[in-house]
């Protein structure tokens, strides 16, 4: 009943083996399940160079069938079976053609001598050159193996073969029970740990042998050592001490002490153990094992598509969406940006214009006011008229290009906001204000202003030189002298050219104030046309500017919003078909979970009562 439930979970094994597509661990499941079916019990003999492992097997077997000794090196594997008569054979597999299929059957077994076993065993005799992997198989007559037990005993570097690679050699390595000797002379080395950790990965029944106890007297402390590296390790292999030495002297001796202090009995009991169980509790721990490795072979793509669905969901179209997104919103933020951009520096670019000319037209009154101080607008007219119009046109024509190398400054610092996506963000027409703005202003004329003609200062002299005369004259007439004398003349004479003068001056202010009024006036009429003109022109490049940008971000939001568009869609494209693959692949996961639960599950099954053995 039990073999029944380990069968049928290695069955599960192998078809979900099969449904992910894995032969090389279909044909593995099967190999193992062919071979838990067979009855023998493969025992496999491994460990590092000079440690005992030839002399272990002949005392397992109390024959001396493994060549030891004088320098002797085993080349090839040494696979012991029971035999009615003693006999050797070199098997080898025939050299490999390329194209062919390869049949486990197809061997060429070579006989030998058994007094040569030694030459086999070195690869020396038997093994036709060129031929493929060998190893020697030796039959004797033994009870041991005659219970069904079949020993290896491999080369120095048979831990490589134990492995499982896809040759007939490896193909015997299948143990087991495997049996991995070391000396008493040193600890266990971090080779010997590593090997055991791959060893107990794969196989139920991992011992260490420590052999060589006759030469150690302190071999006990030694192997509580070994023990120690072996559960600091996490090895779960019982170690066993044994000297091969003794259990020969005392099977030819046939003492039975000597044999219980060789330490052999424990070993030859456990491997007896191990036969006797082979069907059953040896089978579900190595089905445990089984579905361990495959759970661990299938889940590890898996688990890596997931980690690179992961990678690609970062990198991959809803990356690519995110992307969009976050495009899009750059760009609301960018038109926002370039919106107040534009409007803050056109209204100081107006400000500052202004500022400009009323500065300038400042000057130009300054230097009027201060010509006329001095100056006769009846004399000085034509060339101040002259000049104030000059310098007005300079003022206009710098104040011009002012702005224009303005609003060039402004359609570039607007610009800027779209330097992240490529050149060309410039309007593609010349930004210039047009050299005349409006209709031109009229020419200043010639200001009205008083003249001191001849008959008013003749006027003005007479009024002034009779004050003095009548002022004179009733003075001196008090003196007994008449009127009209020739001092009250002088004095009316005096007093009459002190009033033409002071109405001339008078009259210079009057026609100076004229004039200036009247320059003030026109830089006003200037100022207006000319600030009414800037502001005409400032409009319309803001006007230009904002068309042009406005333009630019549609365009831009149209192309953001179809590569958005489609990134969506690739998205929820991808999306979907992420979804449906990660179901599929947690549905996969969750099997070879119960897999491994249902292998755990008949390792945990009671074992049916052994029968007796007769």
């Amino acid at each position: 009943m039990i073999a029944g439930i380990w069968l049928d979970a290695l069955d599960d094994i192998a078809r979900t083996c099969q449904e992910h597509g894995r032969g090389d661990l279909l044909q593995a499941v099967r190999l193992k399940r062919a071979h838990l079916l067979d009855p023998a019990l493969t025992v496999l003999v491994v460990g590092e160079p000079n440690q005992g492992k030839s002399q272990l097997v002949n005392a397992i077997v109390n024959a001396p069938v493994c060549p030891v000794g004088d320098g002797r090196t085993t080349v090839l594997p040494t696979v012991l079976r029971h035999a009615e008569v003693a006999t050797a054979t070199v098997v080898q597999t025939p050299p490999a053609t390329p194209g062919s299929v390869a049949v486990p059957a197809a061997v060429e077994r070579t006989a030998v001598p058994t007094e040569q076993i030694a030459a086999g065993v070195a690869g020396t005799t038997g093994r036709r050159p060129g031929a493929g992997p060998a190893y020697v198989e030796i039959g004797l007559p033994r009870a041991l193996l005659g219970a069904g037990m079949v020993l290896v005993d491999m080369p120095g570097s048979g831990e490589l073969a134990a492995t499982g690679a896809t040759t007939p050699v490896a193909a015997l390595t299948r143990a087991d029970t495997v049996l991995l000797v070391s000396d008493s002379t040193r600890d266990l080395s971090v080779a010997e740990l590593n090997m055991l950790l791959h060893l107990t990965r794969s196989h139920a029944n991992v011992i260490v042998v420590q052999t060589k106890t006759d030469l150690v007297p302190d071999w006990r402390t030694v192997a509580d050592r070994n023990r120690r590296h072996l559960a600091d390790a996490g090895v779960p292999a019982t170690l066993i001490a044994v000297s091969a030495a003794l259990r020969l002297r005392a099977a030819a001796t046939d003492d039975h002490a000597l044999n219980a202090e060789s330490g052999f009995p424990p070993l030859i009991a456990r491997l007896r153990r191990d036969l006797a169980g082979k069907p059953d509790v040896l089978a579900r721990a190595t089905v445990v094992l089984t579905a361990r490795t495959v759970v661990e072979q299938l889940a590890a793509p898996l688990r890596a598509e997931l980690e690179s669905q992961r990678a690609d969901e970062e990198s991959g179209p809803m990356a690519r969406l995110h992307a969009a997104q976050r495009e899009a919103d750059e760009l609301r933020r960018c038109a926002t940006r370039w919106q107040n951009t534009l409007n803050d520096e056109m209204a100081d670019l107006l400000s500052d214009v202004e500022y400009d000319l009323r500065d300038r037209t400042r000057h130009i009154l300054g230097t009027v006011d201060e010509a006329f101080e001095t100056a006769d607008p009846l004399v000085a007219w034509d060339t101040v008229q002259e000049w104030l119009e000059r310098s007005l046109v300079e003022a206009a024509e710098a104040n011009r290009q002012w702005l224009v190398q303005r609003c060039d400054w402004v359609a570039r610092r607007v610009a800027d906001a779209f330097t992240r996506y490529g050149h060309g963000a410039l309007p593609p027409w010349p930004l210039a204000v047009p050299a005349e703005h409006g209709e031109p202003l009229p020419e200043m004329e010639r200001p009205s202003v008083d003249r001191f003609t001849v008959s008013q200062k003749v006027i003005t002299g007479m009024k002034g030189s009779y004050g003095g005369l009548l002022m004179f004259g009733l003075a001196l007439t008090l003196a007994g002298m008449p009127m009209i004398n020739p001092i009250s003349i002088g004095a009316g004479a005096l007093f009459g050219g002190k009033s033409i003068r002071d109405e001339g001056r008078q009259l210079l202010r009057r026609r100076q104030a004229t004039v200036k009024a009247a320059v003030q006036r026109h830089v006003d009429d200037f100022f207006v046309r000319v600030t009414k003109d800037s502001r005409d022109a400032a409009r319309q490049a803001q006007r230009l500017l904002r068309d042009h940008f406005s333009a630019l971000t549609e365009e831009l939001q149209a192309g953001i919003v179809e590569s958005l568009r489609n990134a969506k869609q690739a998205a929820d494209t991808d999306a979907a078909a992420r979804e449906q693959r990660h179901r599929e692949i947690r549905q996969r996961m969750t099997r070879l979970a119960a897999l491994y639960e249902q292998a755990q599950q008949v390792a945990a099954a009671r074992p049916a009562p052994l029968a007796p053995r007769t």
